[in-house]
């Protein structure tokens, strides 16, 4: 039976009218939205503050420094040996694994973290526990499931190893090393990752409601930014050691049997302020991420009433 022109337009526009609606009824789910939200800060904040990742990296390098300097003189140094040996380009050198880990990586973060609060606790305010809890397991999951591309992306930015591409990096670990290639450093990561997240959380939520009404009202943006800065800055000095012991794992697999020797090396190289070597890069990138991505998030979920 032949179908007529016009009920073929009529089930063409049928059809795109599902779709249409479809693709709305999607983007109205909160988690959904928050996923995009992050997948959407992710984009941002990698390309703007790559370098900052690439300086950490080389800072916890022993291979590079045999003593540790907090200071700016050496930050300024491998930013010079950088683009002397490397160019410009050097400076956003891992971009491509760092994109492919963090777009996904804090899209899925905020997903789960919203998922959570609406499904376990319906959306309601939480106490300090609770934000702990709920910030440390979503990271802990993103962090676990992307754990292969974090290995790719430190190994590529610590200019140790030469990858032609994620893939080829991917392919060439497995076959080297197995499975335990593709997860080195998951144990120091969980214990760095999570109890950030947890601690971030709980700070942020906490710090949002010490802000009188009136401000909160009047300036909304300035107190989403000012308070994530905040709690990622003392996040970020809480769980500087395990970031160092996670890099040195991912760049000398075969120097270190666990976790323990890690810990210990540094220490006798060091002393206690090895735990803390590229702390500073690390956190101007941790409070600037957290500044934007939690800033565009809340901006984003007002729509749907969803905010913390």
């Amino acid at each position: 039976m032949e179908v007529s022109y016009e009920n073929r337009f009529k089930l063409t526009r049928d059809a795109s009218d599902s779709r249409h609606v479809f693709k709305l009824e999607l983007l109205q789910n909160s988690t959904v939205r928050a996923f995009l939200s992050g997948s959407t800060s992710g984009v941002i904040c990698t390309v703007l503050l790559q370098p900052l990742d690439v300086i950490k990296t080389r800072l916890q390098n022993p291979a590079l420094f045999k003593s540790v300097t907090l200071g700016r003189p050496v930050i300024i140094g491998i930013v010079s040996d950088v683009i002397k040996n490397e160019s410009i380009k050097g400076l956003w050198k891992g971009t491509i694994p760092t994109l492919v880990k963090t777009v996904p990586g804090i899209g899925l973060y905020f997903g789960l973290l919203t998922h959570f609060k609406s499904y376990f606790f319906k959306n309601r305010v939480l106490d300090p526990t609770e934000s702990v809890l709920v910030g440390a397991v979503a990271r802990s999951m993103a962090g676990a499931v992307l754990m292969p591309l974090t290995v790719v992306k430190t190994r590529v930015e610590s200019g140790v190893y030469n990858y032609s591409g994620v893939t080829v990096a991917l392919g060439d670990i497995f076959r080297t090393e197995g499975i335990k290639g593709l997860t080195r450093g998951l144990v120091p990561t969980i214990f760095r990752d999570a109890p950030y997240a947890g601690l971030y959380f709980m700070f942020y939520t906490q710090s949002k409601l010490m802000v009188p009404k009136d401000i909160h009202s009047n300036y909304p943006l300035a107190v989403y930014f000012g308070c994530a800065i905040a709690s990622s800055t003392l996040a970020s000095l809480a769980t500087q050691p395990p970031d160092v012991f996670k890099t040195q794992l991912q760049l000398y697999p075969n120097k270190f049997n666990g976790l323990w020797s890690v810990i210990i090396d540094v220490y006798v190289r060091h002393g206690i302020l090895g735990y803390f070597q590229g702390i500073l890069p690390r956190l101007v990138r941790r409070t600037l991420v957290a500044g934007i991505s939690w800033t565009l998030y809340e901006k984003i979920m007002q729509s749907s009433k969803h905010k913390y």
